[in-house]
């Protein structure tokens, strides 16, 4: 077996039980002993029984769920971990009906678990720089192939589609993102948002990414047949679209636009903090870590 990974059996060995996934995510959320997710204080906090707190400055009774996305949630913290191994592991994700026979619980309650752990996976993020390849693609049913009642009669290509922005950084970081369209000022506002002024761009040959400034650009001809050409391509980008749309099409089968954002935080958070080159216990940790502040109400979600 690889060294950067562990199995599921030696999970299992490591966070056994609910108490053990509680004193590991207390060690990752509360690195310098417990603290009050209200006040931040540690000074005057009372240890109770079953893993909670009280902390006496601010009058607050809490747990390690608090003001994360474990809080209000009745699936014990160690399925909690092994859904998020699940996750981190699974190159095209996990469904949540596969989720549910996993770690015995309704399909349902499944589903909230991984959109609440796709909320995680998000959130602003440090500006690429260097090599930075940019490609938007489209999520979405083709048009021919959808029910007589929901086709928009419109053409095709990318009617009915929702347009994702994804960058790249040439062995670094991945942004990606669904924009409401793809004209010059929306694709243009994307890259000076994300990527380090003085960075070198490379994309395709798209009217849309003519005039940036402060930039070095670079681009690639695939309406002649050109893909690469020395250092310049969008390859790696594309192979990022490739990740999205087998995990659509082979694992979730239908992604809804209102939560389209989620499934894209998703993949480019496995692309990142967990990238397979880490340890699984480092992209657990990261894992973890990205949870704190991250509270995704189930009225929120669905509203």
């Amino acid at each position: 077996m690889s060294k950067s990974t562990i199995s599921t059996f030696e999970l299992f060995a490591l966070i056994p039980d609910q108490e053990t996934a509680r004193v590991y995510l207390e060690s990752r959320l509360w690195p310098r002993g417990t603290t009050c997710p209200t006040c931040s204080g540690q000074d005057r906090i009372t240890t109770r029984k079953g893993g909670y707190y009280r902390c006496n400055k601010c009058k607050l009774d809490f747990t390690v769920r608090t003001g994360t996305i474990f809080e209000r949630s009745h699936v014990p913290l160690h399925k909690w971990v092994y859904a998020m191994y699940l996750v981190v592991t699974a190159r095209k994700g996990i469904s949540s009906m596969q989720l549910a026979k996993e770690i015995g619980i309704t399909q349902k309650s499944a589903w909230f678990v991984l959109q609440r752990l796709r909320e995680a996976c998000g959130g602003k993020t440090e500006k690429l720089s260097g090599i930075v390849e940019v490609d938007e693609t489209y999520v979405g049913g083709i048009e021919a192939n959808k029910h007589e009642s929901k086709k928009l009669h419109l053409g095709g290509g990318p009617v009915g589609k929702k347009a994702v922005i994804g960058l790249r950084q040439r062995g670094g970081r991945t942004i990606a993102m669904p924009i409401d369209k793809t004209d010059k000022e929306t694709l243009q506002n994307a890259i000076y948002d994300n990527v380090e002024l003085g960075s070198t761009l490379m994309t395709d040959e798209a009217i849309a990414y003519k005039g940036l400034v402060f930039l070095t650009h670079e681009s690639v001809n695939h309406m002649a047949g050109e893909y690469a050409r020395g250092p310049v391509s969008t390859n790696g980008i594309e192979s990022v679209w490739a990740l999205l749309k087998r995990g659509i099409y082979g694992t979730w089968h239908q992604v809804s636009f209102k939560h389209l954002d989620r499934y894209v935080d998703e993949v480019a958070f496995r692309l990142n903090a967990a990238n397979v080159a880490r340890h699984t216990l480092d992209r657990l940790d990261s894992f973890i870590d990205a949870t704190d502040g991250k509270r995704l109400t189930y009225a929120r979600l669905i509203g």
